[in-house]
């Protein structure tokens, strides 16, 4: 059966999307940490990072470095922060969280934000995506 993020790739599932290429695919957290907290996944559905075959997995760090760069000139934010984790999805994914302050990285820190925001927030990282 395929993941949430496999749904969202093939469009069964809407998101805020980010960025996306022929094997990499970036949105948004619709559960943030903090404004701009992004995914960026491998469209090759693949439980754990450490199964990822070398390529797939230079290429997401590439593509998320790429994702995390566009966040950090969009987002007034003192640094981009990745984490991967990967127990509530069965799909690889990198988290890339705006952070101010430590908090925004325990996972136990949400902002709720309204439709129009999300769409803003994609909007002005896309933009610096080029």
């Amino acid at each position: 059966m395929a993941s949430i993020f496999t749904k969202i790739i093939n469009g069964e599932i809407p998101c805020y999307k980010i960025a996306e290429d022929d094997d990499y695919f970036a949105f948004l957290d619709i559960n943030p940490n903090a404004k701009g907290h992004t995914l960026c996944i491998p469209k090759k559905e693949v439980d754990k990072i450490m199964d990822l075959d070398e390529a797939t997995y230079m290429g997401l760090m590439a593509f998320s470095r790429k994702v995390g760069k566009a966040i950090e000139t969009a987002i007034d934010c003192k640094r981009v922060g990745m984490t991967v984790i990967g127990l509530e999805v069965p799909h690889v994914h990198v988290h890339l969280i705006p952070l101010n302050s430590m908090q925004e990285a325990t996972f136990q820190h949400k902002v709720s934000l309204a439709k129009e925001e999300f769409e803003t927030i994609a909007a002005k990282i896309r933009a610096e995506l080029g």
